[in-house]
Protein backbone atom coordinates (compact mmCIF):
# COMPACT_ATOMS: atom_id res chain seq x y z
CA UNK A 1 0.00 0.00 0.00
CA UNK A 2 1.47 3.49 -0.62
CA UNK A 3 1.89 6.36 0.96
CA UNK A 4 -1.27 8.35 1.78
CA UNK A 5 -0.68 11.43 0.19
CA UNK A 6 -3.28 14.88 0.19
CA UNK A 7 -3.89 15.92 -3.67
CA UNK A 8 -5.89 19.43 -2.69
CA UNK A 9 -5.88 21.97 0.22
CA UNK A 10 -9.93 20.76 0.45
CA UNK A 11 -8.49 17.15 1.45
CA UNK A 12 -6.09 18.93 3.81
CA UNK A 13 -8.19 20.50 6.08
CA UNK A 14 -10.55 18.08 5.80
CA UNK A 15 -10.79 16.34 9.92
CA UNK A 16 -8.72 12.96 9.69
CA UNK A 17 -10.04 10.39 12.04
CA UNK A 18 -7.81 6.90 12.14
CA UNK A 19 -9.31 3.97 13.24
CA UNK A 20 -6.69 0.84 13.97
CA UNK A 21 -7.78 -2.39 13.80
CA UNK A 22 -9.75 -4.05 11.41
CA UNK A 23 -12.23 -6.22 12.82
CA UNK A 24 -15.93 -5.82 13.91
CA UNK A 25 -15.53 -2.62 16.14
CA UNK A 26 -13.30 -0.63 13.84
CA UNK A 27 -15.03 -1.65 10.57
CA UNK A 28 -18.99 -0.64 12.60
CA UNK A 29 -16.91 2.95 13.91
CA UNK A 30 -16.21 3.76 10.51
CA UNK A 31 -19.23 3.04 8.97
CA UNK A 32 -21.14 5.45 12.31
CA UNK A 33 -18.06 8.19 11.91
CA UNK A 34 -17.96 8.43 8.28
CA UNK A 35 -21.59 8.83 8.04
CA UNK A 36 -22.53 11.49 10.86
CA UNK A 37 -19.21 13.16 10.03
CA UNK A 38 -19.26 13.40 6.05
CA UNK A 39 -17.11 16.13 5.96
CA UNK A 40 -14.29 13.99 7.57
CA UNK A 41 -11.44 11.54 6.10
CA UNK A 42 -12.05 8.05 7.99
CA UNK A 43 -8.83 5.82 7.39
CA UNK A 44 -8.97 2.39 8.85
CA UNK A 45 -5.72 0.64 9.82
CA UNK A 46 -5.64 -3.25 9.74
CA UNK A 47 -2.24 -4.71 9.91
CA UNK A 48 -2.68 -8.05 8.01
CA UNK A 49 -4.10 -8.84 4.45
CA UNK A 50 -7.82 -9.13 5.30
CA UNK A 51 -10.72 -7.35 7.37
CA UNK A 52 -13.10 -9.09 9.71
CA UNK A 53 -11.00 -12.58 10.17
CA UNK A 54 -12.78 -13.04 13.66
CA UNK A 55 -15.89 -12.27 11.51
CA UNK A 56 -14.91 -14.96 9.19
CA UNK A 57 -14.59 -18.06 11.10
CA UNK A 58 -17.03 -17.15 14.11
CA UNK A 59 -20.02 -19.78 14.68
CA UNK A 60 -18.18 -21.96 12.62
CA UNK A 61 -17.76 -20.29 9.34
CA UNK A 62 -21.98 -19.09 10.17
CA UNK A 63 -20.80 -15.64 12.25
CA UNK A 64 -22.54 -15.86 15.68
CA UNK A 65 -23.60 -11.59 15.25
CA UNK A 66 -25.29 -11.47 18.15
CA UNK A 67 -27.58 -12.61 21.17
CA UNK A 68 -31.26 -12.28 21.60
CA UNK A 69 -31.20 -10.50 25.01
CA UNK A 70 -33.21 -7.67 24.49
CA UNK A 71 -32.99 -6.12 28.19
CA UNK A 72 -29.53 -4.09 29.34
CA UNK A 73 -29.67 -5.28 32.53
CA UNK A 74 -29.52 -8.31 31.74
CA UNK A 75 -27.67 -7.88 28.80
CA UNK A 76 -25.00 -7.16 31.11
CA UNK A 77 -24.83 -10.40 33.40
CA UNK A 78 -23.04 -11.77 30.91
CA UNK A 79 -20.05 -10.02 30.65
CA UNK A 80 -17.43 -11.28 33.67
CA UNK A 81 -15.81 -8.19 33.47
CA UNK A 82 -17.13 -4.76 32.29
CA UNK A 83 -20.58 -5.45 33.02
CA UNK A 84 -21.29 -2.29 34.63
CA UNK A 85 -19.55 -0.21 32.75
CA UNK A 86 -21.62 -1.56 30.04
CA UNK A 87 -24.90 -0.47 31.26
CA UNK A 88 -24.74 2.79 29.74
CA UNK A 89 -23.73 1.90 26.83
CA UNK A 90 -26.31 -1.02 26.15
CA UNK A 91 -28.92 1.38 26.90
CA UNK A 92 -28.21 3.49 23.68
CA UNK A 93 -27.40 0.58 21.36
CA UNK A 94 -28.24 -3.22 21.91
CA UNK A 95 -29.04 -6.34 20.33
CA UNK A 96 -32.07 -5.29 18.55
CA UNK A 97 -30.67 -2.46 17.07
CA UNK A 98 -27.90 -4.66 15.64
CA UNK A 99 -30.37 -6.73 13.82
CA UNK A 100 -32.19 -3.44 12.59
CA UNK A 101 -28.91 -1.63 11.42
CA UNK A 102 -28.35 -5.18 9.51
CA UNK A 103 -31.79 -5.22 8.11
CA UNK A 104 -31.59 -1.82 6.56
CA UNK A 105 -28.36 -3.54 4.94
CA UNK A 106 -30.55 -6.26 3.56
CA UNK A 107 -29.30 -8.76 5.72
CA UNK A 108 -32.03 -10.98 7.99
CA UNK A 109 -31.31 -12.98 11.29
CA UNK A 110 -32.51 -15.76 12.82
CA UNK A 111 -32.02 -16.80 16.56
CA UNK A 112 -31.40 -20.00 17.42
CA UNK A 113 -32.83 -22.36 20.66
CA UNK A 114 -30.28 -20.80 22.51
CA UNK A 115 -30.55 -17.54 21.71
CA UNK A 116 -27.42 -17.10 19.14
CA UNK A 117 -28.33 -15.49 16.50
CA UNK A 118 -26.97 -15.79 12.95
CA UNK A 119 -27.06 -14.88 9.40
CA UNK A 120 -30.45 -16.49 7.83
CA UNK A 121 -27.81 -17.71 4.87
CA UNK A 122 -25.88 -19.40 7.56
CA UNK A 123 -22.63 -17.62 6.16
CA UNK A 124 -20.08 -15.55 7.97
CA UNK A 125 -19.23 -14.33 4.08
CA UNK A 126 -23.05 -12.34 4.28
CA UNK A 127 -22.07 -10.18 7.42
CA UNK A 128 -18.52 -9.48 6.21
CA UNK A 129 -20.38 -8.21 3.06
CA UNK A 130 -22.24 -6.07 4.11
CA UNK A 131 -19.89 -4.32 6.15
CA UNK A 132 -17.29 -3.80 4.03
CA UNK A 133 -19.81 -2.52 1.98
CA UNK A 134 -21.15 0.51 4.02
CA UNK A 135 -17.73 1.35 4.70
CA UNK A 136 -17.09 1.41 1.16
CA UNK A 137 -20.51 2.97 0.35
CA UNK A 138 -19.35 5.96 2.89
CA UNK A 139 -16.05 6.39 1.65
CA UNK A 140 -14.18 5.23 4.35
CA UNK A 141 -10.42 4.65 3.64
CA UNK A 142 -9.51 0.45 4.09
CA UNK A 143 -6.11 -0.04 4.53
CA UNK A 144 -4.72 -3.51 4.47
CA UNK A 145 -0.60 -4.24 5.45
CA UNK A 146 -0.79 -1.30 7.99
CA UNK A 147 0.79 -2.45 11.06
CA UNK A 148 1.37 0.76 13.35
CA UNK A 149 4.71 0.81 14.73
CA UNK A 150 4.54 3.78 17.56
CA UNK A 151 1.93 6.36 18.34
CA UNK A 152 2.81 9.86 19.72
CA UNK A 153 0.20 12.53 20.76
CA UNK A 154 1.12 16.64 20.45
CA UNK A 155 -1.49 18.87 21.60
CA UNK A 156 -4.70 17.13 20.45
CA UNK A 157 -2.97 15.52 16.83
CA UNK A 158 -1.59 11.96 16.89
CA UNK A 159 0.98 10.93 14.68
CA UNK A 160 1.19 7.35 13.77
CA UNK A 161 4.08 5.57 12.63
CA UNK A 162 3.56 2.54 10.38
CA UNK A 163 5.27 -0.52 9.09
CA UNK A 164 6.44 1.41 5.97
CA UNK A 165 7.93 4.35 7.32
CA UNK A 166 5.32 5.85 6.60
CA UNK A 167 3.68 8.64 9.03
CA UNK A 168 0.11 10.03 9.44
CA UNK A 169 -1.13 12.52 11.87
CA UNK A 170 -4.65 12.52 12.67
CA UNK A 171 -7.44 15.04 14.62
CA UNK A 172 -8.82 11.81 16.25
CA UNK A 173 -7.49 8.16 16.97
CA UNK A 174 -9.87 5.20 17.50
CA UNK A 175 -8.02 1.74 18.81
CA UNK A 176 -10.18 -0.97 17.84
CA UNK A 177 -7.04 -3.82 17.34
CA UNK A 178 -8.37 -6.18 19.86
CA UNK A 179 -5.93 -8.41 21.70
CA UNK A 180 -3.03 -6.89 20.68
CA UNK A 181 0.17 -6.97 23.17
CA UNK A 182 2.39 -4.48 20.81
CA UNK A 183 -0.66 -1.81 21.12
CA UNK A 184 -1.25 -2.41 24.63
CA UNK A 185 2.40 -1.34 25.30
CA UNK A 186 1.66 1.81 22.93
CA UNK A 187 -1.29 2.73 25.02
CA UNK A 188 0.83 2.64 28.08
CA UNK A 189 3.45 5.32 26.73
CA UNK A 190 0.39 7.34 26.42
CA UNK A 191 -0.49 7.17 30.23
CA UNK A 192 -3.05 4.38 30.21
CA UNK A 193 -3.05 1.55 32.77
CA UNK A 194 -3.16 -1.84 30.87
CA UNK A 195 -4.85 -4.73 33.29
CA UNK A 196 -2.58 -8.03 32.62
CA UNK A 197 -4.05 -9.82 29.74
CA UNK A 198 -4.57 -13.19 30.32
CA UNK A 199 -6.93 -16.07 27.98
CA UNK A 200 -10.68 -16.42 28.44
CA UNK A 201 -13.15 -18.90 26.65
CA UNK A 202 -10.92 -22.25 26.77
CA UNK A 203 -11.55 -25.43 26.93
CA UNK A 204 -10.15 -28.00 29.78
CA UNK A 205 -7.59 -30.82 29.13
CA UNK A 206 -8.15 -33.78 31.20
CA UNK A 207 -5.17 -35.90 29.82
CA UNK A 208 -6.49 -38.62 32.18
CA UNK A 209 -10.26 -38.51 31.55
CA UNK A 210 -11.60 -41.83 31.10
CA UNK A 211 -14.44 -40.47 28.74
CA UNK A 212 -11.66 -39.31 26.14
CA UNK A 213 -12.17 -42.35 23.89
CA UNK A 214 -15.98 -40.89 23.73
CA UNK A 215 -15.07 -37.62 21.85
CA UNK A 216 -17.56 -36.05 20.23
CA UNK A 217 -20.19 -36.71 22.43
CA UNK A 218 -22.45 -34.13 24.05
CA UNK A 219 -25.10 -33.15 26.71
CA UNK A 220 -27.34 -30.97 26.76
CA UNK A 221 -27.60 -29.76 30.59
CA UNK A 222 -25.42 -31.17 33.16
CA UNK A 223 -24.03 -29.09 36.37
CA UNK A 224 -20.22 -28.25 36.31
CA UNK A 225 -18.33 -27.42 39.34
CA UNK A 226 -14.59 -26.34 39.89
CA UNK A 227 -13.74 -28.19 43.72
CA UNK A 228 -12.61 -25.38 46.00
CA UNK A 229 -13.76 -22.52 43.99
CA UNK A 230 -16.57 -20.54 43.86
CA UNK A 231 -17.30 -21.79 40.28
CA UNK A 232 -20.02 -23.40 38.64
CA UNK A 233 -22.03 -23.78 35.83
CA UNK A 234 -25.08 -25.26 34.17
CA UNK A 235 -25.52 -25.62 30.59
CA UNK A 236 -24.28 -28.26 27.38
CA UNK A 237 -21.32 -29.96 27.51
CA UNK A 238 -19.04 -31.80 24.65
CA UNK A 239 -15.95 -34.68 25.29
CA UNK A 240 -12.84 -33.58 23.12
CA UNK A 241 -10.09 -35.65 22.64
CA UNK A 242 -8.16 -33.31 25.14
CA UNK A 243 -10.66 -33.15 27.90
CA UNK A 244 -13.95 -31.03 27.52
CA UNK A 245 -15.80 -28.34 25.88
CA UNK A 246 -18.94 -26.64 25.07
CA UNK A 247 -21.13 -24.07 26.56
CA UNK A 248 -21.04 -24.68 30.23
CA UNK A 249 -16.97 -25.18 29.88
CA UNK A 250 -16.42 -22.22 28.27
CA UNK A 251 -18.69 -20.27 30.27
CA UNK A 252 -17.06 -21.34 33.35
CA UNK A 253 -13.57 -20.47 31.81
CA UNK A 254 -15.04 -16.89 31.07
CA UNK A 255 -15.85 -16.84 34.55
CA UNK A 256 -13.10 -18.35 36.32
CA UNK A 257 -10.14 -16.21 33.99
CA UNK A 258 -8.04 -15.29 36.80
CA UNK A 259 -8.58 -17.59 39.55
CA UNK A 260 -7.84 -20.80 36.58
CA UNK A 261 -5.12 -18.60 35.82
CA UNK A 262 -3.53 -18.64 39.64
CA UNK A 263 -4.19 -21.69 39.63
CA UNK A 264 -1.88 -22.35 36.60
CA UNK A 265 -5.00 -24.48 34.93
CA UNK A 266 -4.77 -27.25 37.39
CA UNK A 267 -8.09 -28.07 39.00
CA UNK A 268 -10.21 -30.81 39.67
CA UNK A 269 -14.13 -30.34 38.06
CA UNK A 270 -17.10 -32.40 39.48
CA UNK A 271 -20.11 -32.75 36.42
CA UNK A 272 -23.02 -33.47 37.60
CA UNK A 273 -24.52 -35.17 33.96
CA UNK A 274 -28.43 -35.23 35.33
CA UNK A 275 -29.02 -32.44 37.76
CA UNK A 276 -32.51 -31.67 36.77
CA UNK A 277 -32.78 -35.41 39.57
CA UNK A 278 -31.99 -34.83 43.19
CA UNK A 279 -29.98 -37.88 44.86
CA UNK A 280 -33.07 -39.49 45.83
CA UNK A 281 -34.80 -38.99 42.50
CA UNK A 282 -31.68 -40.72 40.91
CA UNK A 283 -31.65 -43.94 43.53
CA UNK A 284 -35.03 -44.12 42.69
CA UNK A 285 -34.83 -44.34 38.81
CA UNK A 286 -31.87 -46.96 39.12
CA UNK A 287 -34.20 -48.73 41.25
CA UNK A 288 -37.33 -48.55 39.14
CA UNK A 289 -34.64 -49.50 36.79
CA UNK A 290 -33.50 -52.80 39.14
CA UNK A 291 -37.65 -53.87 38.79
CA UNK A 292 -38.16 -53.42 35.37
CA UNK A 293 -35.30 -54.44 33.72
CA UNK A 294 -34.46 -57.35 35.91
CA UNK A 295 -32.54 -59.43 33.38
CA UNK A 296 -31.45 -57.32 31.54
CA UNK A 297 -27.86 -55.96 31.26
CA UNK A 298 -26.88 -53.00 33.04
CA UNK A 299 -24.91 -51.81 30.35
CA UNK A 300 -27.53 -52.16 27.68
CA UNK A 301 -30.22 -50.86 29.88
CA UNK A 302 -29.86 -47.37 30.88
CA UNK A 303 -31.95 -45.81 34.32
CA UNK A 304 -31.24 -41.98 32.34
CA UNK A 305 -31.96 -40.36 29.32
CA UNK A 306 -27.90 -39.87 28.62
CA UNK A 307 -25.89 -41.04 25.19
CA UNK A 308 -25.64 -45.13 25.37
CA UNK A 309 -21.70 -45.06 25.40
CA UNK A 310 -21.42 -42.46 27.77
CA UNK A 311 -24.10 -44.50 30.16
CA UNK A 312 -22.00 -47.86 29.50
CA UNK A 313 -18.98 -45.70 30.37
CA UNK A 314 -19.91 -44.60 33.63
CA UNK A 315 -20.93 -47.98 34.78
CA UNK A 316 -17.53 -49.36 33.98
CA UNK A 317 -15.90 -46.07 36.05
CA UNK A 318 -18.71 -47.25 38.83
CA UNK A 319 -16.57 -50.72 38.72
CA UNK A 320 -20.07 -52.51 37.53
CA UNK A 321 -18.63 -55.66 35.46
CA UNK A 322 -19.84 -55.60 31.53
CA UNK A 323 -22.09 -59.16 32.38
CA UNK A 324 -23.90 -57.51 35.46
CA UNK A 325 -27.86 -57.86 34.93
CA UNK A 326 -29.94 -55.18 36.85
CA UNK A 327 -31.26 -58.00 39.14
CA UNK A 328 -27.51 -58.20 40.36
CA UNK A 329 -26.48 -54.92 40.92
CA UNK A 330 -25.32 -54.48 44.58
CA UNK A 331 -26.17 -52.01 46.86
CA UNK A 332 -22.60 -50.59 47.16
CA UNK A 333 -22.76 -50.53 43.45
CA UNK A 334 -26.06 -48.66 42.86
CA UNK A 335 -24.34 -46.02 45.62
CA UNK A 336 -21.45 -45.90 43.30
CA UNK A 337 -23.60 -44.81 40.83
CA UNK A 338 -25.40 -42.46 41.88
CA UNK A 339 -22.29 -41.18 42.37
CA UNK A 340 -20.86 -41.47 39.48
CA UNK A 341 -23.58 -39.99 37.93
CA UNK A 342 -24.25 -36.69 40.13
CA UNK A 343 -21.00 -36.29 40.55
CA UNK A 344 -17.96 -37.47 38.45
CA UNK A 345 -14.57 -35.88 39.42
CA UNK A 346 -12.07 -35.02 36.48
CA UNK A 347 -8.47 -33.63 36.80
CA UNK A 348 -7.88 -30.70 35.03
CA UNK A 349 -4.36 -30.39 33.66
CA UNK A 350 -4.22 -27.12 31.49
CA UNK A 351 -6.63 -25.42 28.76
CA UNK A 352 -7.10 -25.01 25.24
CA UNK A 353 -7.77 -22.27 22.70
CA UNK A 354 -9.12 -21.72 19.43
CA UNK A 355 -5.95 -19.28 18.46
CA UNK A 356 -8.33 -17.74 15.66
CA UNK A 357 -11.12 -17.16 17.89
CA UNK A 358 -9.00 -16.45 20.50
CA UNK A 359 -10.74 -14.28 23.35
CA UNK A 360 -8.79 -12.41 26.37
CA UNK A 361 -9.53 -10.81 29.41
CA UNK A 362 -7.60 -7.77 30.68
CA UNK A 363 -6.73 -4.48 28.72
CA UNK A 364 -7.10 -0.75 29.12
CA UNK A 365 -8.56 0.00 32.52
CA UNK A 366 -12.20 0.62 33.09
CA UNK A 367 -11.90 3.41 35.13
CA UNK A 368 -9.79 5.09 32.39
CA UNK A 369 -12.27 5.63 29.89
CA UNK A 370 -15.81 8.11 29.73
CA UNK A 371 -18.26 5.11 28.61
CA UNK A 372 -20.48 7.17 27.46
CA UNK A 373 -18.11 8.69 24.63
CA UNK A 374 -15.21 5.38 24.71
CA UNK A 375 -12.83 8.32 25.06
CA UNK A 376 -10.13 8.13 27.05
CA UNK A 377 -9.60 10.28 30.64
CA UNK A 378 -6.00 10.64 30.07
CA UNK A 379 -5.73 12.07 26.74
CA UNK A 380 -8.16 13.55 24.80
CA UNK A 381 -9.02 12.39 21.75
CA UNK A 382 -8.26 9.14 22.02
CA UNK A 383 -11.16 6.63 22.05
CA UNK A 384 -11.63 2.67 22.78
CA UNK A 385 -13.60 -0.11 20.97
CA UNK A 386 -14.05 -4.03 21.58
CA UNK A 387 -11.89 -6.01 23.23
CA UNK A 388 -8.91 -4.08 23.74
CA UNK A 389 -10.71 -2.65 26.85
CA UNK A 390 -10.70 -5.18 29.90
CA UNK A 391 -14.23 -6.49 28.68
CA UNK A 392 -15.26 -9.66 27.53
CA UNK A 393 -18.29 -11.36 27.48
CA UNK A 394 -19.11 -15.30 27.70
CA UNK A 395 -19.64 -17.38 24.13
CA UNK A 396 -22.87 -16.47 22.46
CA UNK A 397 -22.26 -13.67 20.16
CA UNK A 398 -22.05 -11.43 22.96
CA UNK A 399 -17.87 -10.23 22.62
CA UNK A 400 -19.82 -9.02 19.01
CA UNK A 401 -21.92 -7.31 20.81
CA UNK A 402 -19.77 -5.52 23.02
CA UNK A 403 -17.59 -4.48 19.93
CA UNK A 404 -20.21 -2.75 18.20
CA UNK A 405 -21.83 -0.82 21.40
CA UNK A 406 -18.68 0.25 21.64
CA UNK A 407 -17.78 1.37 18.39
CA UNK A 408 -21.35 3.01 17.90
CA UNK A 409 -20.99 5.07 21.21
CA UNK A 410 -17.04 6.24 19.90
CA UNK A 411 -18.03 6.89 16.96
CA UNK A 412 -21.08 9.16 17.47
CA UNK A 413 -18.39 10.77 20.32
CA UNK A 414 -16.30 11.49 17.50
CA UNK A 415 -18.25 13.02 14.40
CA UNK A 416 -19.70 15.10 17.49
CA UNK A 417 -16.46 16.46 18.87
CA UNK A 418 -15.92 18.50 15.69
Amino acid sequence: MGRLTTTNSEDATKPKICIAGGGAAAIFASIHVAKLAPGSRVIVLEKTKQFLSKVRISGGGRCNVTHSCFDPKLLVQNYPRGSKALQGPFSRFQPKDTIQWFENHGVRLKTEADGRMFPTTDDSITIVNSLLSAAHDHGVELRTHSHIESIASDEGTFTLALNNDEKITCHRLLLATGSSTKIWEMVKTLGHNIIPPLPSLFTFNTPNNPLLELAGVSVADVHVKIKNLPLEQRGPILITHWGFSGPAILKLSAWGARLLHAQNYKVQITINWIPQFSEDEVKSLLLDAKSKFSSRLIYNESAVALPRNLWKKLCQIALIAPETRWSQISKASLIQLVQELRQSTFDVDGKSTNKDEFVTCGGVDLTEIDFKTMQSKKLPYLYFAGEIIDIDGVTGGFNFQNARTTAWVAAHAIANSF
